[in-house]
């Protein structure tokens, strides 16, 4: 595949370039001013602009519908407070119709997990937005553990004279099994026989990925860091309401935000101060800003109008578009793989044939893989 003649914004720099772009085996091969053309089948971007496939950092896609189910809530196993076993992977449907919508939108790769009803709600995956079978989507598995603070999990349970009812229960609940793991890591070796629930901890403790935590106020995000920061553990501030009001404290503490879904209701107390200048406020105060929908609370195709409300409120377009693109890849980390045009990374491209941000731009072609997913062919 051959993508000649568009305005490239590779995310790898702010100024935009007019080149070809040659995919290869899935992945970027070339970037250039003029690439000649052999037998690579042609897209001709003339005219129109070319981004790395946006990602939404924070969704339940696949996993709840738009609509209301028999089944009731499926994205919370409300009957255990504490489930870090529980798989992503194990609950998406790729046949769900917002996978269409969020290719039709250049909405290439998201991060996928359980709800927010329990203390400790299980693993999050990083997958693409195109297939028919789960495990041929997956980038990252598991790429989080999911942590939730506030009013979701004291309702689950508080209503029902269970614990948590309170946030001091959440919060010791939450470091009571952090605790457990960390002690059963250390003593490894004397280990006689391995634990299952303990080991879906071993990449967190290990490294490699988050505690991802649902946060709206700030006294909850503060709990959030403080318990990361006690065991020396990755953290990112999901929804991150309150976050513009402890900005320069949440800078301090080095860890990443992914705010959203702001273009939902105020359906909640916590969500009271939620706010379209959020983002700008904490990337202007040092903090790496990421976007979420929060699908099905707010819709998956609403990811661009998100940065660009969030650009109407004072933000930098350049660092909105990077909350959808790289530094959305960065907080997830796959950044290896995805969120900028380069040579070696994936080929996930949105031709677009405006300004994303803008609501009368419309995405020509979205490929992943450097295959043509949308318009189907």
């Amino acid at each position: 595949m051959l993508i000649r003649n568009g305005l490239l914004f590779t995310m790898e720099s702010e100024k935009p370039a007019q080149a070809d772009l040659l995919v290869k085996d899935g992945k970027i091969a070339k970037i250039a001013p003029s690439i000649p053309c052999g037998e690579e089948e042609v897209f001709d971007a003339r005219g129109m602009r070319v981004y790395p496939g946006f990602i939404d950092a924070h969704s339940h896609i696949g996993i709840a519908q738009e609509k209301e189910t028999v089944q009731g809530d499926i994205t919370n196993e409300g009957t255990n407070p504490i489930t870090p076993c529980m798989r992503a992977i194990d609950a998406i449907n790729p046949m769900d119709s917002a996978f269409h919508n969020a290719i039709a939108t250049g909405i290439t790769g998201v991060m996928v997990g359980p709800g927010s009803a329990n203390p400790i709600g299980g693993q999050f995956a990083f997958i693409k937005t195109d297939g028919r079978r789960i495990d041929d989507m997956i980038v990252k598995a598991p790429a989080a553990i999911k942590i939730a603070f506030g009013e979701n999990p004291m309702t689950n349970y508080g209503m029902n004279g269970n614990m948590p009812s309170t946030r001091m229960a959440i919060a010791s609940l939450i470091r009571e099994d952090l605790f457990r793991a960390q002690q059963y890591f250390a003593n490894e070796s004397s280990n006689s026989q391995k634990d299952f629930t303990l080991e879906c901890y071993r990449d967190l403790f290990e490294g490699k990925i988050p505690l991802k935590a649902h946060v709206h106020r700030a006294d909850d995000i503060f709990t959030a860091i403080r318990i990361a920061k006690e065991f020396g553990l990755g953290l990112t501030l999901d929804h991150c309401t309150e976050g513009h009001l402890i900005a320069q404290e949440i800078a301090q503490s080095g860890y990443p935000a992914i705010v959203g879904p702001t273009l939902a209701s105020r359906s909640k107390d916590e969500v009271s101060q939620s706010d379209f200048k959020t983002p700008g406020i904490l990337q202007r105060s040092g903090v790496m800003v990421a976007l979420t929908t929060d699908h099905p609370v707010s819709r998956i195709q609403h990811l661009p109008l998100c940065a660009g409300l969030a650009a109407k409120e004072g933000w930098d377009e350049w660092q909105a578009l990077r909350a959808i693109t790289i530094d959305a890849a960065r907080i997830c980390r796959v950044d290896d793989r995805l969120g900028s045009l380069a040579p070696g990374k994936d080929a996930d491209i949105v031709v677009w044939d405006g300004d994303p941000l803008e609501l009368k731009a419309s995405v020509k072609a979205t490929f992943i893989n450097g295959r043509q997913v949308w318009p189907k062919k």
